[in-house]
């Protein structure tokens, strides 16, 4: 029993393990992160595990979607295999004398990979079969395509390293390629590292061959030719950066189809992919700069985080139709100028005007009006919003349409109303039902695939390709493939800019959109509408010692720079700018503005309804019969007090 204990420990499976918790810990990271996706402890409240356990492709969950995920999780795991080789083989020096070194390794440094995919595969299976109901066949089926995923890219990658990859035995018989001999690409370090091996040995007894035998390794250890191991390592170490280099070049590739469908694979395998490519830069950095391979990556992320400071590396990132030239200053004095009575009075008079029409479009003496306030909350709100909207709909025949004034609200509430008021808009002229449920699959297609993998392919290592519109160029980030992508699963149903909008607002055939997203710099409200709404920026009828401005008015601030030709998806995208998700866009000022989510100020938008029923009061209170707030939440309004929830030190 000793001895079979003793085999085991010093086995090379079990020191390598060792190995990698000793001084491979950044490697080690990124199985952590990978480990805390799956399990929900990384971005469970964004549901970041859904993507791996439930991932779509082409708006299914199936074989070919876990297939896909198989493959991107095989690509991390031989980025795994290949910068441990790179790193550690020489700590192992016997491998150099086996036949076929980078497979036996590879097999020998399985651990790691196969505890974390036997994880993945039980959480995926109990999470069909609890949360999706599926059956067992279904669930089979899709842990079936995981594995021949991942096999399919495992065999061809070994497939490579077999054809490439020169042993000692080929080596001594004279059948070395003699490029082996004139390699200098990277024979200096592993000079270095040969002498760190004779150093820091460690006691390696067993190994595993290709057969799963377990082998004695006593008799490998001091080999005579230690010329021709390190001529090994050098050609062997050649083909794994190559490998690496070539993976790193299918992204590039990748990224100029990434408005095609069929490459916008699953969020879980673009992130697999990113992942992939992190950890080979970590394993490349450790590799030639050994010990300073941790102050040279500090080094990298402090300049690169003081380039982002001076904004040296940060992009502009321009809405379409909007002209950036003649910069307007953006401060106290101009947003004041921007809120004078004679505007307020003359905005509010046209307000009045539309309200009068809305009123003539109902048929009623004293009208309810209402106002719907719809919450944020991505995707969820935005199809609940929908659901709630054509079921309303239902129960008044179509009445609620006549009476509804306003739609104000943030975020993903937005899409889904303003979606349904695009839908209610056409059913006007066409033969079109609003309550057809094509409409909530529609609005319950993948989003975050295009974008999650706009962000690996383009915005985070190479960013390329332009998109035209009004014939000017515009660079092609994860924010435009938000765009492109949902418009699409809308069955492109948003053509039109802002300002198309204002006849059919004015004359009351449809409610008024008002949009506000969240100004950055100040936390000001930018007010979108095709309507003037001036009134809604300030209380500017009261003295200017006590004039406060709450806001802007995109369409009137900005109406030197085509204001109007905003395209209607990048209204909505503007009040729905999740950070990181999507970037945040930049309006012409100076200083620059950013734009962020509408629901970082109000999530339900109900202040704005407020404020706007507080300014027409008097107009309300002789022309309708009472205020209605319809108010439109993904979340229950009053929730069950929850236990205090225990938390890590992290």
């Amino acid at each position: 029993m000793v001895t079979i204990i003793d085999k085991i420990f010093y086995s090379l499976p079990i020191q390598l393990l060792f190995h990698h918790v000793k001084r491979n810990l950044p490697i080690l990271f990124f199985w952590a992160i990978l480990i805390g996706f799956i399990s929900g402890s990384i971005g469970e409240v964004y549901g970041v595990h859904y993507l791996f356990l439930d991932p779509e492709y082409l708006d299914r969950v199936s074989f070919q979607s876990f297939f896909i995920v198989g493959l991107a999780f095989s690509n991390f795991t031989m980025a795994f295999f290949i910068s441990s080789y790179i790193l550690d083989s020489h700590r192992f020096s016997f491998i150099g004398v086996l036949e076929k070194p980078f497979m036996k390794f590879t097999l020998n440094n399985g651990i790691i990979p196969l505890l974390v995919v036997l994880f993945y595969l039980i959480k995926i299976t109990a999470f069909q079969i609890k949360n999706e109901n599926s059956d067992y066949l279904t669930v089979g089926t899709f842990i079936l395509g995981f594995v021949l995923g991942f096999t399919t890219f495992f065999i061809l990658t070994l497939i490579y390293f077999r054809l490439t990859n020169k042993d000692i035995f080929k080596y001594l018989s004279g059948h070395v390629d003699k490029r082996l001999r004139r390699t200098r690409l990277s024979r200096d370090r592993v000079m270095n590292k040969w002498k760190e091996s004779k150093q820091k040995k460690y006691q390696v007894r067993t190994y595993f061959n290709l057969k799963l035998q377990l082998k004695d390794s006593s008799s490998l250890q001091d080999f005579y030719d230690k010329d021709a191991i390190l001529r090994v390592f050098d050609q062997n170490h050649l083909n794994s950066v190559i490998f690496e280099l070539f993976i790193i070049m299918i992204f590039i590739f990748l990224g100029f189809f990434m408005e095609n469908p069929i490459f916008q694979i699953p969020a879980a395998a673009s992130t697999l992919l990113m992942l992939s490519t992190m950890l080979v830069l970590v394993g490349m950095i450790s590799y030639w700069f050994r010990g300073w391979g941790v102050a040279f990556a500090f080094l990298i992320f402090f300049s690169a985080n003081m380039l982002a400071s001076l904004g040296i590396t940060q992009r502009v990132n321009k809405p379409p139709g909007i002209s950036f030239d003649n910069r307007k200053p953006y401060n106290l004095k101009t947003l004041k100028m921007a809120c004078d009575t004679v505007l307020y009075k003359q905005d509010k008079e046209q307000m009045i005007e539309v309200m009068e029409n809305w009123k003539s479009q109902t048929k009623e003496d004293r009208p309810k009006i209402i106002f719907q306030c719809a919450s944020g909350g991505g995707q969820r709100a935005a199809l609940w919003t929908l659901l709630t909207l054509q079921n309303i709909y239902k129960a008044s025949n179509g009445k609620v349409m006549k009476n509804l004034f306003m739609m104000t609200g943030a975020s993903g509430g937005m899409i889904g109303a303003s979606y349904f008021r695009e839908l209610y808009r056409l059913s006007l002229t066409q033969d079109l039902s609003v309550t057809d449920s094509l409409w909530l699959v529609n609005m319950g297609k993948d989003n975050l695939n295009p974008i999650i993998f706009s962000l690996v392919v383009n915005d985070v290592f190479f960013k390329f390709g332009s998109f035209q519109y009004a014939g000017i160029d515009y660079k092609r980030n994860r924010g435009y493939m938000f765009e492109l992508s949902l418009n699409d699963n809308l069955g492109n149903i948003f053509k039109d800019p802002i300002y198309k909008y204002r006849a059919e607002e004015s004359s009351g055939e449809i409610p008024i959109l008002l949009l506000s997203p969240t100004i950055a710099n100040d936390g000001r409200k930018l007010y979108i509408s095709s309507q003037p709404i001036s009134f809604l920026t300030s209380n500017c009828l009261v003295s200017k010692y006590e004039m406060s401005v709450y806001g802007v008015s995109f369409m009137e601030f900005f109406n030197d720079h085509n204001a109007g030709y905003l395209p209607m998806t990048t209204a909505l995208r503007m009040s729905a700018s999740f950070p990181y998700i999507t970037p945040t866009l930049n309006l012409p000022t100076q200083p620059e503005l950013s734009i962020m989510d509408a629901g970082i100020s109000d999530n339900f938008g109900i202040s704005d309804a407020m404020r706007f029923v507080h300014t027409f009061k008097d107009w309300i209170n002789e022309n309708t019969s009472g205020v209605v707030f319809l108010v439109i939440r993904d979340t229950p309004r009053i929730k069950q007090p929850a236990p205090r929830r225990k938390q890590s030190l992290v």
